[in-house]
C-alpha cells in the first residue's frame, strides 16, 4: 500500500499593511493551511483572502489559534486562567468557522500556535482544556498534535479524531518537544536538509532528534512555518522528496469525512 501523509502550513499571518510570508506560493504546494485567527497575527482581510485562496486550490483548512499577543507573534509564554484560554480558543475557532463558510470552505481541523502549543507539549492539562474547548464547538473535529508529546496523550484521552505532526524546519529534543528558538540550530533554513530528514523520518516512522535518538511516531502531517524565509523552498523540497521516494501527499482524512 502507497504510503501518504499531509503537507501543512501555518500561514495567513499578515496584518493590516504589514506581511508576512509567501501564502499564495505555498498554498500552490501543501495540503493543508492553518490559518491565523486574529490573537498572534492575521486579521479579517487576511484570513478571508487566504481562506477563499485555500479554498480554489482545494487546501484543508484549520484553524490556528494562539495566545492574544500581537506584539511578539504568539511565541511568549503567558499564564492564563485554563477557562479564560477554552474561551480563547472557541472564540477563535467560530472567527475561522465563520470566515471559511463565506470563503466557500469550512474548517476541518484545528492546531494550537507557537507559545500555546509548545506549553500544551509539556502539560497535558493545558493541552486538554484547549481541545475539550475546540471540541465544545465542533466534537468532529480533527485536532493537529505535536507527535509523541502532551498533546498527543490528552487527545488520546479525549477519544476524539486527531493527526501526529512532526516539523520540517525546527529540531528536536530527546522528549519529542521542539528545540526553542532562541537556541542554535533550533530552525532550520536548509530546504535540501529539510526535504532528506522528512523523507527519513517518514521513511522510518519516528522523530529524530538533535541527539539522534528514534522516537517511534504516528506521522500523519509534516509542518512547515510560513514565517521562515524559505518557507517555499522548503515546502517545494519536502513535497518533491517524499513523492521521489513514492509518497503520497495529499489531505489527511478526517472523522466526518470533510473535503
Amino acid at each position: 500500500m502507497t504510503r501518504s501523509v499531509d503537507l501543512n502550513a501555518d500561514m495567513g499571518e499578515s496584518f493590516g499593511p504589514w506581511k508576512m510570508g509567501d501564502d499564495g506560493a505555498l498554498l500552490d504546494i501543501v495540503t493543508s493551511a492553518n490559518i491565523a485567527c486574529g490573537f498572534h497575527a492575521g486579521d479579517a482581510d487576511v484570513m478571508m483572502a487566504t481562506m477563499q485562496r485555500a479554498a480554489q486550490n482545494g487546501v484543508g483548512m484549520g484553524a490556528h489559534p494562539g495566545f492574544r499577543d500581537l506584539p511578539n507573534f504568539g511565541r511568549y509564554r503567558m499564564q492564563v486562567p485554563h477557562a479564560t484560554l477554552a474561551n480563547q480558543v472557541r472564540y477563535q475557532l467560530g472567527a475561522a468557522q465563520a470566515m471559511a463558510r463565506a470563503a466557500g470552505g469550512q474548517v476541518r481541523h484545528l492546531k494550537l500556535h507557537g507559545a500555546l502549543a509548545n506549553m500544551c507539549a509539556e502539560n497535558t492539562e493545558m493541552a486538554r482544556a484547549c481541545y475539550e474547548a475546540a471540541l465544545s464547538v465542533d466534537p468532529e473535529l480533527t485536532i493537529m498534535v505535536i507527535a509523541e508529546t502532551c498533546q498527543q496523550r490528552a487527545v488520546e484521552a479525549l477519544g476524539c479524531h486527531w493527526v501526529g505532526e512532526i516539523f520540517a524546519d525546527r529540531a528536536y529534543n530527546d522528549d519529542a518537544t521542539l528545540v526553542d528558538r532562541s537556541l542554535p540550530g533550533a530552525v532550520i533554513h536548509d530546504a535540501a536538509l529539510a526535504g532528506a530528514r522528512m523523507a527519513q523520518m517518514v521513511r522510518e516512522g519516528a522523530i529524530i532528534t538533535r541527539s539522534g535518538k528514534r522516537i517511534p511516531a504516528q506521522i500523519d502531517t509534516i509542518c512547515l512555518h510560513g514565517d521562515t524565509p524559505e518557507a517555499v523552498d522548503i515546502a517545494r523540497e519536502v513535497r518533491s522528496t517524499l513523492e521521489a521516494e513514492g509518497v503520497l501527499v495529499r489531505k489527511f482524512a478526517t472523522r466526518a469525512g470533510r473535503d
